[in-house]
């Protein structure tokens, strides 16, 4: 249930706005395969230059999200105490 929640949020070039990126193990260095722009502190630079699109995705996503959640753990719920002559969940 733990994946179905999860948020990706495509990362964009802060020059040219491009998706493709060439990263190194560590993720220390970060280029733009568009414009070959070279992101000095690395992913966490990126992200940076990305918070706004980040903020933006997530307020979309929170309420969908937040919907099905309660969806799903009340179905858990009741699944768990299905036959259960003590307790009822309407």
């Amino acid at each position: 249930m733990k994946d179905k929640y999860s948020i990706h949020v495509q990362l964009q070039c802060a020059t040219c706005g491009a998706e493709q990126f060439d990263f190194n193990e560590d993720k220390s260095f970060v280029k733009c395969m568009t414009c070959n722009r070279e992101y000095q502190n690395g992913y966490d630079e990126l992200v940076e230059f990305n918070q706004e699109r980040i903020a933006l995705e997530k307020e979309q996503i929170t309420h969908e999200i937040a919907t099905d959640l309660k969806k799903d753990i009340t179905k858990s719920i009741k699944d768990a105490f299905r036959g259960n002559k003590f307790i009822k969940i309407k």
